[in-house]
């Protein structure tokens, strides 16, 4: 591809568009209706960094003298000067790779977007590119998986996304320099470890140095305006890091490049972390967290179905699974709160998809195909949350399972109808929903509308309900379920 053509092209699109590249234009681009309605998507994290099978941090930790991943690199693989990072590639076959039952899996668990990484920070390109040869067409699996998985998707009807890690690969190898390995000392511009500079003390500092220069981030913009060109996502997700100083340029001129472009089909999303975007310019993310409150913007989490690695991992410590269970919390939560859930899942080199993973899905498909209705289309009602389990508010926050009781609820709504979703099923099968009990409304902002009907999704039964001052009472009768139990309530 010839670069200087390309960044013309760049620069037309954003002089003769709507958007221009500062943050008082982008602001004025409205986030599409059709992403207000998704609540449910499947975040991908596969590479070469599978085949170790440790997490996906892999690739620089590798690298770091003294650390375990360096010590079983040693063990498993031998020394750095005969067998690097880019020795992986070849082992990344994806043989069994067959992304129409993948799909089919994927929309079965109730999503309706997909998110896989085209580029994590180790640098290799999962779909075909022009700008680098390391990528999945070329070497690996030699096949252009990310494409092939996103034609699939959007046959099937999914919303199709991509994610960039690509700004931290800055230095996501410079540790590789402190030591003999295959690392060279001046690397060059063609190479997969290109340009592998110090890592910054502090990699939350928005002015640390080595900041990334003018040659790196123009190869950065290219990238990203690649992946825009060749599979038109719809939303795009970044990884941390833009939020340094050194990228705003670069990240606004994107940010034009992708709005201007995304006109012609529909509009477009970009989701960022750590405010990289001002505040209603893109829609943010928060990494393995959540809101402790509803919010009047809409938002996203990510999330991964194993607490200690987002890629597929062998290790004991890190594929740690969560239970079904925990995930449908998750998503409760933060559709209640106006948010929407992307879960992450990790292939496995060959291909094919581990059964643990495989179980979930279809665990969340089937409670989604009885309380689905619950999720999508749904917005926020008067509140989003009742019982005495407070959320911890903020990043990396789903380290243990939460203590969740059946006074915990989430609350949607849509038309006439309201959905409390009891997050763990009473033993006894009695609901308690005390804010759709009968309260005095001249004062406070509480519900004061009549109750017309009330079931339970799933219950093949009818229901015996009552609403007196304390609460509005379900019994279930015989009916229990260890998954939350949606209740269905006709208001008028």
């Amino acid at each position: 591809m010839d670069r200087e053509c390309y960044l013309q092209q760049i620069e037309k699109v954003i002089e003769e568009g709507r958007y221009k590249a500062d943050w008082a234009s982008l602001a004025t681009h409205p986030i599409p209706e059709w992403y207000r309605q998704k609540r449910l998507g499947i975040f991908l994290h596969w590479g070469p960094f599978s085949i170790p099978a440790y997490h996906d941090w892999y690739a620089r930790n590798m690298y770091i003298q003294g650390t375990e991943e360096y010590e079983h690199h040693l063990s498993h693989w031998g020394k750095h000067t005969d067998f690097g990072y880019q020795n992986f590639i070849p082992m990344l076959k994806m043989e069994n790779f067959q992304p129409k039952e993948w799909v089919e899996l994927f929309r079965a668990a109730g999503a309706d977007y997909i998110v896989p990484v085209a580029e994590h920070h180790d640098g290799f390109q999962m779909y075909e590119s022009g700008l680098s040869h390391w990528n999945a067409a070329e070497m690996g699996p030699h096949r252009d998986v990310m494409g092939d998985l996103l034609a699939e998707a959007q046959r099937s009807g999914m919303t199709i996304g991509a994610s960039s890690h690509r700004v931290e690969h800055w230095w996501f190898f410079g540790n590789g320099k402190q030591f003999e390995s295959d690392i060279p000392k001046q690397v060059p511009r063609d190479h997969l470890y290109w340009p592998a500079n110090p890592e910054p003390e502090n990699q939350h500092d928005i002015n640390g140095q080595p900041e990334p220069d003018d040659e790196f981030m123009t190869d950065w913009l290219l990238r990203c305006c690649e992946i825009v060109d060749r599979y038109q996502p719809r939303i795009l997700y970044f990884d941390w890091w833009i939020q340094h100083q050194a990228v705003k340029p670069y990240l606004k001129k994107f940010a034009a490049y992708y709005f201007n472009r995304a006109e012609e089909w529909g509009g477009c999303v970009i989701n960022y972390k750590h405010d990289a975007f001002p505040f209603g310019c893109a829609v943010p993310d928060i990494e393995r967290g959540q809101f402790a409150e509803a919010k009047p913007f809409l938002w996203q989490s990510d999330t991964s179905v194993m607490r200690g690695s987002w890629c597929y991992s062998q290790l004991p410590e890190r594929a740690c699974y969560k239970e079904p269970v925990e995930i449908i919390w998750d998503l409760a939560d933060v559709v209640a709160k106006n948010g929407r859930l992307l879960l992450n899942i990790g292939p496995k080199p060959d291909g094919t998809l581990a059964q643990r993973d495989v179980e979930i899905l279809r665990t969340l498909g089937a409670w989604m195909q009885v309380n689905g209705e619950a999720i999508h289309g749904t917005g926020l009602w008067r509140y989003s949350q009742e019982g005495p389990t407070a959320i911890q508010e903020g990043q990396f926050a789903d380290g243990v399972s939460r203590n969740f009781t059946s006074e915990d609820i989430r609350f949607t709504c849509k038309g006439d109808t309201v959905y409390a979703i009891v997050l763990v099923c009473p033993e006894n099968g009695i609901l308690r929903i005390r804010s759709m009990r009968e309260a005095d409304a001249s004062h406070l902002p509480l519900f004061s509308g009549a109750v017309k009907d009330v079931t339970v999704l799933g219950c093949t039964t009818p229901v015996v309900w009552e609403r007196d001052n304390n609460a509005l009472t379900v019994n279930m009768g015989e009916y229990r379920s260890s998954l939350p139990v949606v209740v269905k309530i006709k208001v008028n």
